[in-house]
């Protein structure tokens, strides 16, 4: 079992794995650590990564990126509208009017759930939906061996990451174990990007003027113009000279150049960081927190080599930023630490990470009798994630919940609605009062608000004996905790009346639960009724007995009608697309390894037939072999360029056919005379031992004769096959099949072996020496040892037999474990 921590970028993603020596970032097939977030469509499957971005100025129209701010959102937003001006390949609208694992802490509950459908879809089982700075936060934290105690003083590092296409910043709170973010402000429009592209404008207006070329005029010129000044941008943060700028073959056969520093960078781009400021400023007075407030700023993310950025995020601080952590790899390590936390399989120290939720939501019903809307925001703007909360209502009839954005203006999203929530089955009780309905609210550990669960409290009148009223009495506080009891551990609860008034009265965030309503019987009126009873003297008479009422929570069905949500007939077709779609890459990649295999076959061959395989093949068979060759790379080129998988299998066993036996004979006559030698050498080394053993040598004494017999008739019979094998294979020419095969002669070198080496291996048997006798617990008898007895007189005896003294050091630290 292994777990993944999933970067995914607008321009590159990274991949981090947790493993038993901690957590690695694994590399690519081109063993990079850094793969294009780039898909190319062809016309009979798909390249991702290095290869696709390969593509992407050739296959301008096929080639796909920077699509990951179009998750969840309609083809008629105006972010879409406006990012599909400078996109290389066309965007159409679907049939459910979209477009088209970590994510920014800016996503709203719509992009958040297109990404877990994304990942469903490609078969990724999404433990948890991280926001980037949460992540980079907690790959900080968990390594820091010196934050403050639980009861201390809470360490407060600001988080900036400028990426490619957004810019975030987060505060967050460091004690031992424990992370919690304090605030996150962001810019979602502002990135590399938009740097980049201000290059590109200065540059297309330059060429304009000194080449007469219009470079936007042609998509492939303009994505070569893209990928210099990138270039550029990033040879700039190192070098403050003029840096060139030369592309060859730019426009109608002509070249182009242009020269650009440091400094003119920093003026072209002056509006851009200016807007730095303003989301460093949003932080700050969201949480309340000074300058000197912050013990540290960590920068992450690629935009922030650029030396403007970094100086303009120290300036306001008024202190140096740290470059601890690895800028591009931060967030896919936190991901994948976050991930190793929530798996079984690893052990990682504990660490608790409670993130905020980015934007406040409200919720707004109707009351049954008035027209008025009530409306409570159940979450305010940075409150703890996962979160729940319990609402109660008072209700006789089905109602209906709409969750929505308190603040629309700054949510980076067209629609500030969230969803609507039937509750259903809700019905008034017998006597016709209002039933009490208690709806759990949850923004979930993915950061997505939902109504997870909502009940209704229903009293029961029974007509049981004393006995067992007071037992179902009993039942009633129990009840009321487990509605509550699933609550994560980072979760806390919160209790709110919502009746007739206009609005929602909340008794605050508690961790206790829900006081006792007055509606609802206590066990504490109960009881004393009971005791009451048996009290009672036996001359008075009888009272009549009061019912009991017992308390049960019915679980309600709840419906829900989110603003951006794949139906589930949707998501399986997209899922059997995707399956069908990576069964044709397999297919076509098998297809053309079949291709290849044929293609350096015909290369192999032909290379070697005119140099190491000329001699093991007859002149006939040479000019028939390359005559072979040469029709079939024709073939290959002409009519044979796309044709079946096994078209290619049938070319390539025809060509091993002939150049199979070439190639075994050219190895057996490399191998031969190694494997010949070393048999050799074995039969010289056990005809030695039998001569030593017949000169009466005493190292072989101890040897039965006629196992040393079996000895001499195994060499003597292997020595004769191997004279003969020699001159048989001496009388054929190379061109020839051999007589014998090396893995033959090997068989011969492991039966000589297995005959052999037994018997001149056996170990000369052992003769006992006399011992020296001792008494039992006596000192020994030799006079030197009993000297030294009388100068240790009064030392502790020895114990024998392995006992242990009772007071000795190391049996009071032995591990009994």
């Amino acid at each position: 079992m292994s777990v993944v921590g999933l970067d995914v970028g607008s321009q590159s993603c990274y991949i981090a794995v947790a493993r038993a020596g901690g957590i690695e970032t694994i590399a690519n097939e081109f063993s990079d650590r850094c793969t294009p977030s780039v898909i190319s469509f062809g016309p009979k499957n798909r390249t991702i990564g290095v290869a696709a971005k390969n593509q992407q100025i050739t296959h301008a129209n096929n080639t796909v990126s920077s699509f990951k701010r179009f998750h969840g959102r309609a083809f008629s937003d105006p972010f879409i509208q406006k990012e599909k001006e400078g996109l290389s390949y066309d965007l159409v609208p679907m049939k459910n009017g979209g477009v088209g694992i970590k994510v920014p802490s800016f996503f709203t509950d719509a992009e958040r759930r297109s990404v877990l459908d994304a990942a469903q879809i490609v078969g990724l089982n999404c433990l948890r939906l991280m926001n980037d700075m949460t992540a980079v936060a907690l790959n900080y934290g968990i390594y820091k061996q010196d934050l403050p105690n639980a009861d201390e003083k809470p360490r407060v590092v600001v988080f900036v990451d400028m990426g490619h296409s957004s810019f975030q910043v987060s505060a967050c709170a460091f004690n031992k174990g424990k992370l919690k973010v304090l605030g996150t402000a962001f810019d979602p429009f502002l990135g590399g990007k938009n740097f980049d592209e201000k290059l590109v404008e200065h540059f297309c207006a330059e060429f304009k003027a000194k080449y007469k070329l219009d470079a936007k005029s042609k998509i492939r010129a303009l994505l070569r113009l893209h990928q210099e000044c990138e270039k550029l941008k990033k040879l700039m943060s190192s070098n403050s000279t003029d840096l060139p700028l030369n592309i060859e073959c730019f426009m109608n056969d002509k070249d182009v150049s242009a020269k650009m520093n440091r400094s003119q960078f920093e003026e072209l781009c002056a509006e851009l960081l200016q807007k730095i400021e303003v989301p460093l400023h949003s932080l700050m007075e969201q949480t309340h927190l000074k300058a000197e407030d912050v013990s540290a700023i960590e920068i992450v993310g690629g935009a922030t080599r650029i030396p403007a950025v970094k100086e303009r995020i120290a300036k306001f601080f008024g202190k140096d930023v740290s470059t601890t952590l690895n800028a591009d790899e931060a967030v896919a390590r936190g991901c994948a630490l976050q991930c190793a936390i929530l798996s079984p399989a690893f052990k990682v120290r504990e660490f608790s990470v409670t993130d905020a939720v980015p934007f406040p939501i409200s919720l707004v019903w109707n009351h049954d009798s008035e027209e008025t809307e009530g409306v409570h925001e159940v979450f305010s703007r940075n409150h703890a994630a996962p979160f729940s909360k319990v609402l109660t209502f008072l209700r006789r009839g089905p109602f209906e919940l709409e969750a929505f954005y308190s603040d629309p203006q700054g949510v980076p999203y067209p629609e500030a609605k969230i969803g609507r929530f039937v509750v259903q089955n809700v019905s008034a009780q017998k006597d016709g009062e209002k039933s009490k309905v208690k709806v759990k609210v949850r923004v979930n550990t993915h950061g997505i608000f939902t109504i997870s669960t909502a009940s209704m409290v229903e009293k029961v009148p029974t007509e049981e004996d004393d006995g067992s009223s007071v037992e179902a009495d009993m039942e009633c506080p129990n009840q009321k905790p487990a509605e509550s009891s699933d609550v994560d551990k980072n979760s806390q609860q919160d209790n709110s009346e919502a009746g007739t008034q206009p609005q929602v009265q909340t008794d605050g965030q508690q961790t206790s639960q829900s006081p006792p309503s007055p509606e609802l019987p206590s066990e504490e009126n109960k009881i004393p009724d009971a005791d009451k009873a048996n009290e009672k003297k036996v001359d008075q008479p009888p009272e009549a007995k009061k019912p009991k009422i017992k308390v049960v929570n019915v679980e309600l069905p709840v419906e829900a009608n989110l603003v951006w949500q794949l139906g589930r007939d949707l998501l399986n077709m997209y899922i059997e697309t995707e399956g069908k779609m990576i069964m044709q890459d397999k297919l076509e990649k098998e297809r053309n390894d079949a291709k290849n295999a044929v293609e350096e076959c015909v290369y192999e061959f032909r290379d070697k037939l005119c140099g190491p395989y000329e001699k093991f093949i007859c002149e006939q068979e040479h000019e028939k072999f390359l005559r072979l060759l040469t029709e079939t790379e024709d073939w290959l080129y002409e009519e044979g360029e796309d044709q079946a998988k096994q078209a290619y299998i049938d070319k390539l066993e025809e060509l091993m056919k002939m150049g199979t036996p070439v190639k075994v004979r050219f190895q057996e006559a490399e191998e031969r005379p190694k494997v010949l030698e070393e048999l050799g050498q074995r039969l010289q080394h056990y005809a030695k031992i039998a001569a030593d053993f017949r000169s009466k040598d005493e190292k072989y004494s101890h040897i039965d004769e006629s196992e040393m017999k079996k000895v001499e008739k195994s060499v003597n019979e292997v020595m004769e096959w191997m004279n003969n094998v020699m001159n048989a294979q001496a009388k054929r020419s190379l061109d020839q099949d051999p007589v014998v095969r090396t893995h033959e002669i090997r068989a011969k070198v492991k039966e000589l072996n297995n005959v052999c080496e037994p018997v001149v291996t056996q170990p000369k048997p052992k003769i006992e020496s006399p011992k020296l006798e001792r008494t039992p617990n006596g000192p020994n008898l030799d006079k030197k040892e009993d000297l030294e007895g009388k100068d240790n007189f009064g030392a502790e005896v020895p114990h024998q037999n392995g006992e242990c003294h009772p007071n000795e050091k190391g049996s009071v630290n032995m591990d009994l474990d």
